[in-house]
């Protein structure tokens, strides 16, 4: 009796995902806050810091540098236009190093995943949360433009402590609008996405600067940025102190990376929507119109 009684309940409180909550306001509504700041929140007045605030600016996806667009894509979801919310080659290597290390320390999520968590989810890692964050997940795919959930990450992903969306980050670490972060600022804001509360875009920890490296010398690769002489004689020879599964760069990439020559072209002053219709194209994009769903961002 007791076993049925949990089982019920378990299936009320995944189904209830099904229709709850109206993800069709986020068409053209900006959330104010998120499942994951109010977390935040509860934290710090668990440790009696009932004085600080969330920090967010939120802006429209054409405000915000192609090189962070580039930079997030490259770091976080590479397939993101191709998929339709799931990356289930990334799921399959997160699984095997979760077997591997026998802890549940990699996910395998995608652009949207992470939405749908930090949107209505706690950051818990459990089999019951991942079967919420499928739903949402689909849901979002299915109601959401690509650029549309697009402009919802980074507007409320968190970049440290307090910090929350790439309006307030960009001002916070560089001083700047997110309209004028260079590619190596983006790359470097890229880079601590997993873990901002740890390491910061500005910090000196080998891991924030060998990850952007990496980040950075994809972004020359793709033609985003142009570097100059020193910038390719210094690009990084070993990726063995990177793992490429965990900061969701495939490993097909990572050659092309490392090896990175002079025959690249470059847009650097290309505007954000530019770079939303060249993914279209591009190896790591598809139709954008044609992925999308509702109305998304401008």
């Amino acid at each position: 009796m007791v076993l049925a009684a949990i089982l019920l309940f378990l299936v009320i409180d995944i189904g209830r995902y099904a229709v709850y909550p109206n993800i069709g306001r986020l068409v053209d509504e900006n959330p104010t806050k998120t499942a994951f700041m109010e977390y935040r929140e509860a934290e710090w007045q668990r440790e009696g810091l009932e004085d600080k605030r969330i920090r967010q600016r939120w802006v429209p996806l054409k405000q915000v540098s192609p090189n962070l667009i580039k930079a997030v894509l490259i770091a976080e979801d590479d397939k993101f236009w191709k998929h339709e919310g799931f990356d289930y080659k990334a799921m399959e290597h997160a699984l095997e190093k979760n077997i591997r290390t026998k802890k549940i320390s990699m996910g395998g999520s995608t652009i949207s995943q992470q939405l749908a968590k930090n949107l209505f989810l706690s950051p818990s890692k459990n089999p019951i949360r991942k079967i919420k964050e499928a739903i949402l997940t689909w849901r979002m795919e299915n109601t959401l433009s690509k650029r549309r959930i697009l402009e919802l990450y980074v507007n409320v992903a968190e970049w440290g402590d307090g910090i929350f969306g790439i309006g307030e980050a960009s001002r916070h670490y560089y001083g700047v609008a997110p309209s004028q972060l260079s590619a190596r600022q983006a790359s470097r804001l890229a880079a601590v996405l997993p873990n901002p509360i740890r390491y910061s875009p500005i910090g000196s920890a080998r891991y924030v600067r060998n990850r952007s490296n990496i980040i950075h010398a994809i972004m020359v690769r793709r033609g985003i940025v142009l570097p100059d002489y020193n910038e390719v004689m210094e690009l990084p020879m070993d990726s063995t102190a990177v793992d490429s599964v965990n900061i969701g760069i495939p490993f097909n990439l990572l050659e092309q990376a490392i090896n990175a020559d002079s025959t690249l072209s470059a847009t650097p002053s290309v505007p954000a929507t530019e770079v939303v219709k060249q993914e279209e194209k591009s190896e790591v994009g598809a139709s954008v119109e044609g992925n999308g769903k509702g109305v998304g961002a401008p």
